[in-house]
């Protein structure tokens, strides 16, 4: 399990890019930083069954995590 800092700084991120999906009926569900420095999460609602979905998590919140966080080596989608 990652540091507590370093959670409080991916969960304030995550919070940030919320509206986004958000705006089109969907949401996240942050699940757990693991000891790769690996994010998962849990797209919900219109996000949850969208065939973007991949799309959404990897370019959008994965891209968007890395630049404000460098430790994160990769956002993983649970299901």
């Amino acid at each position: 399990m990652a540091d507590d800092a370093l959670v409080k700084k991916v969960m304030e991120v995550l919070e940030a890019f919320r509206p986004q999906l958000n705006a089109d009926g969907g949401d996240m569900e942050f699940i757990e930083i693991d000891s790769d420095n690996k994010v998962h999460l849990k797209l919900t609602g219109a996000c949850g069954s969208c065939p973007m979905a991949v799309m959404t998590l990897k370019m959008g919140i994965e891209r968007y995590l890395k630049e404000t966080c460098p430790e994160i080596s990769e956002v993983v989608q649970e299901q």
